[in-house]
């Protein structure tokens, strides 16, 4: 999509799931979390994105450049003291390279792994369509304390974003989720006009909508399904957020010619490859870059990492790490296979195979 750049906030610490690895980089399905970010902005047909990260900002790059996002040019660039997300996002205007005024920039977290291609497209085309200096993704809910709810004037029209301070249930309310598309000419003087949160002295980007149409400019509103923009901040979250991920990767195979006899019981990276016509018992385990070819029969209770199995290939109960599988093998059960391992074409291993290199 031309003439839209994304700028995403990874400056969260480990801090919310207590650990010393950076929000950012926590796996989920094999993957980072910002790794699901990144892949649904190219999805949507962003071919650039400015990361901003916290101090501890070249663990990040690192762990995300060791397997590059296709089809999206990446820069990362530090924050060194937290002072809100605006001021982390007007440092990552200054990542950019020189750019019409006139486009736009697509605001994301770093936290929201759930977010699609098809979501962040919808969004950008309402932007486009409506002529609106900012749109904000929204979904629908019922006002409690502390919803970031979207604030209309008497005509309806969206005018900014306050944080409900009720104590009770309320009326139904449009909450936004943090997501925003914005004029990229307007962003940075917007940013500089904020004033700092009472409570937090951060600047915030939230109040940027507010300063938007304080100016004369028009807001509007895109609303979706609220797990559309499910945040991560805790481990109960990183586990649902495992398991809507899992759910999706297990279905894109399955539409793919792959036979699952138990789903829920079937665990397959993102990063793992396979071919058609392979068919998964349950207790299956697939990690890191194992690749199936096609017609095998892996499982039940298999755990593969790393590893690589020929056509037409019996995998039963069987441990392999780095390990190599040849066509038309028949491996276990019970077979333990050592890093860098081999088992060579039409093998028949028996029961409680041990293969080292």
């Amino acid at each position: 999509m031309g003439d839209v750049s994304a700028l995403v906030i990874a400056t969260a610490s480990g801090a919310p799931l207590v650990s010393e690895r950076p929000k950012p980089i926590h796996l989920l399905c094999g993957r980072p979390m910002l790794s699901w970010v990144l892949s649904a902005i190219s999805d949507a047909g962003v071919g650039e994105a400015v990361i901003v990260t916290g101090s501890d900002g070249d663990w990040i790059s690192k762990r995300i450049m060791d397997t590059p996002p296709r089809g999206l040019t990446a820069r990362f660039l530090e924050q060194p003291r937290q002072r809100g997300n605006a001021e982390a996002a007007l440092i990552g205007m200054s990542g950019f390279d020189e750019f019409d005024d006139e486009g736009d920039v697509l605001i994301v977290p770093a936290d929201m792994p759930l977010l699609t291609g098809d979501v962040l497209s919808t969004l950008l085309e309402e932007h486009r369509t409506s002529g609106a200096a900012c749109t904000i993704a929204t979904y629908h809910t019922i006002e409690t304390a502390g919803v970031r709810k979207v604030v209309h004037d008497r005509h309806g029209r969206p005018v900014g974003i306050a944080v409900s301070s009720l104590q009770e249930q309320g009326d139904a309310i449009e909450a936004a989720v943090g997501v925003y598309v914005i004029r990229r000419g307007l962003l940075s003087p917007a940013i500089r006009r904020t004033l700092p949160d009472p409570g937090s002295g951060h600047h915030l980007l939230r109040d940027v909508p507010g300063v938007l149409a304080d100016s004369g400019h028009a807001l509007a509103t895109c609303a979706f399904a609220p797990d559309s923009f499910e945040e991560v901040d805790n481990r109960l979250h990183l586990a649902e957020a495992e398991a809507a991920l899992r759910d999706r990767t297990n279905r894109h195979w399955m539409e793919r010619g792959v036979t699952m006899i138990d789903p829920s019981r079937t665990r397959v990276d993102a990063t793992v490859e396979l071919a058609p016509d392979v068919t998964l018992y349950p207790g299956v385990s697939l990690s890191g870059n194992t690749v199936i070819a096609e017609g095998c029969d892996i499982g039940p209770d298999t755990n593969l990492d790393h590893c690589t199995v020929g056509s037409r290939s019996v995998v039963r109960s069987t441990t392999g790490q780095l390990a190599t599988i040849g066509e038309q093998c028949t491996v276990g059960p019970y077979a333990a296979l050592s890093p860098g391992a081999e088992v060579p074409d039409r093998t028949v291993t028996g029961p409680f195979y041990a293969a080292e290199a």
